[in-house]
């Protein structure tokens, strides 16, 4: 091993030409650290030579032989084709030669010469009873031991413009023999050390097995999982150490609240609750998530909880993502609780009052609760008398803009909700500060909605159907991914298929609704929808969430293809909310079995949790909530699906061991990784 520290730049590397410096900055690497942590993304095993009967395959195979011919082929008007005859020579092989063919490559006339020693990975095409491999890897060699690129499991790499995984593969090579492996020690445990560091990194870039791959996979997953779990253990810590005013609540206003409301809450809703009402008692603050399910009434939960807070003498602010939902979240607290005597106030962006004359208090600070959507980030009020925080689909907030509204008051109670189902990990993940509570049951009185995946070419029989719920004085939603056509996306648009609906929907009233739209006119538009003036809303995804229409009991997703499964069950959720049978017709236009097979999930079940998961197994692990959002670093290595045993092994160690040194005098290497990232991830938003 060599002696330079991880913390030297890039820049001053030796083995590492000048003219590709900047483009490894694009990608992140800065330091040698950052070059040995950039992860292969996959493995190819170059270990045995292909030595059966030629077939075509997309399986790569690797061959070693000799170079017997080169020649320049012009096929059509394509620029000339380079072309290398190779004759293979291992053992146990067919004695078949080879053509390599490199399109508009000049260049490798002066690379590849006749009698060259080369080994050659790629696809075999046959054509005319010739074999080829387009495009391969290649390396030109003395001997095969001396290779870095064949004869292993070779590493594949990321890569950006400007590089290569083979410059990749070069320059990691070098590095690990020449960093100094007690500059970057190891931060788990060391009962959680599945082996050392310095090895760990060798076999994670070279590995001379799979067995071998697997263990320093493991180690830095585990890695990487527990300094994200540790964050977040951080998180927790601070909150649960502040000292928060306990809100005794005599119950007189929430009990008349609930013994007023038309319906019973749910046991599943009785049991949240008190399980809420008990937390804001306590003398630390609140922080808790509340899952449920579409229709599942976690509004009213929130109303509970916020008469609670505010009959103990504090201020309640409740955040929304949109306007509408601003609105809607307005109008539902001012007609609960206007009758109680608890005043409610609007801040938006405009700062206007709702159409229907619903006042707005000329101090909308002043009132005992104040919904709003962003614009409530960006007043300078202090509000000392917060008491509680009420933020609606987190997800679409980051977490420094939750900061942000807990930092107008003096540590209040948190309350997060969502109606988008979260996977377990991702729970365990994105909101691993945060206490978990679930509604489960939908509210009585709620009418079934039934689910159709139907090709494009029965429009005209679900318009029919259309026509015959709105002859009953129902309403519907149309809704498309788009808002108007697009020259790289072939799916519908709203703003055209509306002049079709128009037509096809006569005499009833359709309207467009799309999220370019003026506010004033979006509200008005849906505040006429709500009204039942407008039968049909032909929309983009605006309406995904918070609208609530109990006469809507038709739902037609067109293109439904190009949409996740969680944001078509959301969408879905905008019917059923009243007492009438519904019905969503997903409309699919690309016919192909991984399409079919997502969709037909959503005819089998209406349970969100459940969906989420066919949905995150169908996407994906990626971003799937935004862990930059979240304030979380992006995972470099770690697979939240493959590994989620892992992600819970990382979450207990990390809870065992704040809980034993929750200042982290022991482990000051691991202190020192967290306070420098919490650091970078301010410095982050400070300049966005």
């Amino acid at each position: 091993m060599g002696c330079l520290p991880v913390t030297i730049p890039v820049k001053n590397l030796k083995w590492i030409p000048n003219s590709k410096k900047s483009y490894l900055a694009r990608i992140g690497i800065n330091t040698l650290k950052d070059l040995l942590l950039h992860f292969p993304r996959r493995y190819e095993d170059r270990t045995q030579f292909f030595s059966a009967q030629p077939l075509e395959s997309d399986s790569p195979v690797c061959l070693f032989g000799i170079v017997v011919k080169t020649s320049f082929q012009r096929y059509g008007h394509n620029p000339p084709c380079f072309e290398a005859e190779i004759e293979p020579q291992h053992a146990n092989v067919f004695s078949h030669r080879w053509t390599c063919r490199w399109f508009n490559s000049r260049y490798l006339a002066k690379i590849i010469s006749v009698n060259d020693k080369i080994v050659i990975y790629g696809k075999i095409r046959i054509r005319r009873q010739r074999i080829y491999l387009d495009h391969p890897e290649f390396e030109i060699i003395e001997e095969l031991q001396d290779s870095i690129h064949f004869g292993r499991i070779t590493p594949i790499y990321p890569c950006g413009d400007g590089l290569n995984s083979r410059l990749l593969r070069e320059w990691i090579f070098v590095a690990l023999q020449e960093f100094d492996p007690k500059t970057i020690p190891d931060i788990l445990p060391p009962k959680e050390i599945v082996i050392p560091r310095e090895e760990a990194l060798q076999n994670i870039h070279f590995p001379p097995n799979f067995e071998t791959l697997e263990k320093a996979r493991k180690q830095f997953v585990l890695e990487e999982f527990f300094k994200l779990q540790c964050l977040l253990a951080r998180r927790r810590q601070r909150a649960l150490s502040s000292h928060s005013t306990p809100k005794i609540v005599s119950r007189k206003l929430l009990n008349k609240f609930l013994s007023q409301l038309p319906f019973s809450l749910t046991t599943s809703q009785q049991e949240v609750l008190e399980e809420l009402l008990a937390e804001i008692a306590e003398p630390r603050p609140m922080r808790r998530l509340l899952q449920g399910d579409v229709g599942s009434g976690k509004t009213v939960i929130a109303a509970a909880c916020a008469i609670a807070t505010v009959e103990a003498g504090w201020q309640v602010a409740l955040m929304a993502p949109t306007q509408i939902l601003a609105n809607q979240h307005f109008k539902n607290f001012h007609r609960w609780l206007s009758p109680l005597g608890i005043s409610v106030s609007l801040v938006t962006s405009d700062q206007r009052t709702l159409p229907g004359e619903l006042p707005l208090f000329s101090s909308p600070f002043g009132g005992d609760v104040i919904i709003g959507t962003h614009a409530l980030l960006y007043e300078s009020t202090p509000l000392p008398k917060l008491g509680l925080v009420i933020i609606d689909e987190q997800h679409k907030f980051g977490v420094e803009q939750r900061a942000r509204l807990l930092n107008r008051g003096i540590c209040p109670d948190l309350l997060i909700m969502t109606a988008t189902p979260i996977p377990r990990t991702l729970t365990q993940t994105i909101h691993g500060d945060l206490d978990v509570s679930f509604i489960r049951e939908r509210p009585a009185l709620r009418g079934t909605i039934k689910t159709l995946v139907r090709p494009s070419s029965h429009l005209p029989q679900i318009t029919s159907f259309l026509r015959n719920e709105l002859s009953q004085g129902r309403q519907a939603y149309i809704v498309y991914p788009l808002i108007e056509e697009s020259e790289k996306i072939q799916a519908a648009a709203a703003t055209e298929r509306y002049e079709f609906w128009k037509q096809a929907l006569a005499p009833y009233t359709v309207e467009l609704l799309h999220g370019r739209m003026p506010a004033d006119a979006k509200e008005k538009t849906m505040q006429l929808f709500h009204q039942g003036e407008i039968s049909v809303l032909v929309s983009t995804t605006v309406v995904e969430v918070g609208l609530d229409v109990p006469n809507a009991t038709v739902m037609v997703i067109e293109n439904a293809e190009r949409f996740g499964l969680a944001q078509l069950h959301q969408l879905r959720g905008r019917v059923g909310r009243g007492q009438l049978p519904s019905t969503c017709f997903l409309i699919q236009s690309e016919n192909t079995k991984i399409a079919t097979e997502r969709l037909s999930t959503l005819e089998k079940t209406s349970d969100g949790f459940e969906i989420a998961e066919a949905d995150w197994r169908f996407r994906g692990p990626g971003d799937l909530l935004g862990t930059a959002q979240s304030g979380l670093p992006e995972l470099r290595i770690g697979d939240l699906i493959r590994d989620s045993h892992l992600m819970e092994h990382a979450r207990k160690t990390a809870l065992e061991l704040f809980s034993q040194d929750p200042s982290l005098a022991n482990y000051p290497i691991l202190l020192q990784t967290l306070v420098q990232f919490e650091e970078s991830i301010s410095q982050k938003f400070a300049d966005t």
